[in-house]
């Protein structure tokens, strides 16, 4: 017998809205600017070592007489096909305001030279700092530069802001991070993310296989292509180093914040997987000012859930200001803008999310004070309770139901009703609020624990609990607890000894009206957000002085409601034509055999198939993601990923088809990646790795 739960509907991504963009009222196609605008394309950008990297550039059409700051958006997925549309969307923008903007193909990505090795290498940076000495070269340039992206481009966005090229005089980085250990999708507190280490090393496994453009490169495209083919797969770094180590410290700028000495405008949403990072920077960088929406992983002024707000005018005022040394009154903002989001019930999918605009003029806040709350048999009190001690077994498949780490607006993203994972969890919930809070900020928990086994997980949950029943998280975090002092030097637990811990949660911004209950769960599992201990866990809290958790209280404030139209109506350049060859479908089931108490997670994405009419490029890709694990048994969890992608143009056409599977036992992890290659249907490229590697302390 099979129990099925999930839906299938068109897949309404983020770069569909911009597709669509002419059909959507509160979106503003811009086709008249200030300065006409003109097309580069195929400009090569050479390096010190004889390669060369793609660029496309808009610029004013009278920049070689009267010069422009330049914008760089520096990312690794192919400025001529896959970025296309959305690049379209905003560079045009930019240029028509007054600015050469700039979109890179990394080394090794696109139709740039070479093959790409890793994320973020220092090759990376050393190349990006070579282009910004051409673009402070050029006859167009006034030589000040800034940099932006989201995600990756946010996250090399910072890091080359760290290398202190004096060209680049400011940055604006969206849904990145400053902590490539604890803040990614490889580790989170100190655990290997099951749902995301695979599925993320899987993606880039079959993006960088993708070939240059014959008709831009010639026939060296083949010899590169095969090169690019024979890449091996990120994971296996990845999972080679379980611990912080240099690998993971280079790269993030928390290690020394003093480096990053230029404005930063750093900006996520309450969806994002990288909130935290946002709050994070505007605490260590002295001239960060940050910005938070209600938004999943994507650009503000295309995002869902609403609203969403005319982020490229902030983008023009802030390039202004520190680009163009006109005043427009963003240095003397307040620091944070942030949006309270109201009290809903659970949804796997928002396409709105209402609330309110507030500000905090510094980071902390004086506005947001610390309430604690202590537990005892299954009650959240507002003061201290006895000691007793609370038993908490393990269920391996508790944490199907919290939806994916990193939402990028498609349909089933989002956690279910947390009732569905509350009876695989110990819960404890607060009395019903007599008047409506707000919360702002990081909640920290703190715990006396002992744990069964050498090697456990502590997992936490935070809820908004209606009059009604309904449960909705809106706050979580988890600790390998070898990791309890340390990412760096982690320690096997003493099974019986009392340790006390302390585990921050993702940040929120988020109203509990009066008449809600809070409810806090805790569990020693959290599949597949977390790879399951070696072997099951019996976790025991131990209630008192010691064990409660602090939240972040924010006192509204009478400024708050002048804000609230701040943001003008969204605005984009007008998006290139395309011919859609296949639609879009996603699916996301979860499965449970019941005779063999088997758990399987199903997550299908068909991004669909186009052709650009601008240069007749066509692609495509379909994505199946299954995570599954068997009651009881911690080691039969095992994560599959499989992608067909396509790349062609008329009687040149390319096909990728990539499988990856990841599995452990009690001592080492297993991985098989294989990677086919057909050109115009004839198989060019089949090779399989496969890699052991010993289980570190997870």
């Amino acid at each position: 017998m099979f129990f099925a739960y999930g839906s299938t509907r068109k897949i309404e991504r983020l770069n569909k809205l911009v597709f669509n963009i002419r059909d959507n009222v509160n979106r503003r196609v811009k086709t008249d600017y200030p300065r006409s605008i003109k097309k580069w394309e195929h400009v090569w950008i050479p390096m010190s070592d004889g390669a060369k990297l793609a660029a496309t550039i808009w610029i004013p059409d009278d920049a070689h007489d009267n010069p422009v700051p330049a914008l760089l958006e520096y990312l690794p997925y192919r400025k001529n096909d896959f970025t296309a549309i959305r690049d379209s969307a905003r560079h045009p923008y930019f240029a028509g305001h007054g600015y050469a903007s700039i979109r890179v193909d990394i080394r090794g990505t696109g139709d740039s030279d070479g093959v790409l090795l890793d994320e973020y290498l220092k090759q990376e940076q050393d190349d990006c700092l070579e282009v910004l000495d051409w673009i402070e070269e050029q006859p167009w340039s006034t030589g000040s530069v800034g940099m932006f992206g989201k995600s990756w481009g946010g996250f090399n966005s910072l890091q080359v802001a760290a290398r202190q090229h004096p060209a680049l005089k400011t940055i604006i980085t969206l849904c990145s991070t400053d902590d490539r250990y604890a803040d990614d999708v490889h580790y989170r507190g100190g655990n290997v993310m099951g749902q995301d280490m695979l599925w993320w090393a899987s993606t880039m496994f079959a993006y960088n296989a993708r070939p240059q453009d014959p008709s831009v490169v010639g026939k060296s495209w083949k010899e590169n292509w095969l090169d690019r083919l024979n890449t091996s797969p990120f994971v296996e770094s990845w999972l080679r180093h379980q611990r912080r180590d240099e690998y993971w410290k280079h790269g993030s700028v928390c290690e020394d914040y003093s480096k990053v000495n230029i404005p930063v405008f750093a900006v996520s949403g309450w969806q994002d997987g990288y909130t935290d990072a946002v709050l994070r920077m505007l605490e260590n960088l002295p001239h960060a000012k940050g910005l938070i929406g209600p938004w999943a992983h994507e650009f503000p002024e295309v995002a869902i859930p609403e609203p969403a707000i005319g982020f490229l005018q902030e983008c023009l005022r802030w390039w202004d200001q520190w680009l163009k040394g006109i005043d427009t009154g963003i240095k003397d903002e307040p620091q944070l803008i942030s949006w309270i989001q109201n009290s809903e019930l659970p949804e796997v999918t928002y396409d709105e999310r209402p609330g309110k605009w507030v500000v905090d003029h510094t980071w902390p806040s004086s506005n947001v004070t610390s309430q604690s709350f202590w537990f005892s048999k299954g009650k959240l009190a507002r003061h201290v309770t006895d000691e007793e001690k609370m038993i908490i077994p393990g269920k391996q498949e508790h944490g199907y139901y919290a939806g994916v780490f990193c939402p990028f607006g498609q349909p089933g993203d989002l956690p279910a009703d947390q009732r569905l994972e509350n009876g695989k969890s110990v819960v404890f919930t607060s009395e019903p609020f007599d008047e409506t809070i707000e919360l702002l900020g990081r909640p920290v928990f703190h715990a006396n624990v002992s744990v069964d086994q050498e090697n456990a997980i502590l997992a936490v949950r935070l809820c908004d609990k209606a009059p009604t029943g309904e449960s909705t998280l809106i706050s979580w975090g988890m600790l390998n607890l070898t990791h309890r002092d340390s990412h760096e030097h982690p320690e096997p637990l003493m099974p019986g000894r009392i340790y006390t811990v302390e585990i921050g949660l993702d940040v929120l911004g988020q109203q509990v009206p009066a008449g809600h209950r809070l409810e806090v769960s805790v569990a020693p599992t959290y599949w597949p957000q977390a790879w399951p201990s070696p072997k099951p866990v019996t976790l025991s809290i131990y209630s008192g002085a010691g064990t409660h958790i602090d939240l972040p209280i924010r006192t509204p404030r009478q400024e708050d409601a002048s804000w609230q139209q701040h943001f003008e109506r969204p605005e984009i350049s007008e998006v290139m034509e395309k011919e859609i060859l296949r639609e879009e479908e996603r699916t996301r089931n979860l499965i449970h055999d019941q005779v063999n108490d088997i758990w399987i997670l199903e997550d299908y994405s068909d991004e669909g198939e186009r052709r650009l009419l601008d240069n007749g490029l066509e692609y495509g890709s379909i994505n199946k993601n299954t995570y599954t694990i068997k009651g009881n048994d911690p080691l039969s969890a095992y994560v599959t990923s499989e992608w067909d992608l396509k790349v062609g143009r008329g009687k040149w056409q390319t096909r990728l088809k990539a499988y990856s599977k990841m599995s452990s036992d009690e001592t080492t992890f297993h991985l098989t990646n294989t990677m086919i290659a057909f050109e115009n249907n004839k198989e060019v490229f089949n090779k399989t790795w496969k890699k052991e590697i010993p289980r570190d302390h997870v």
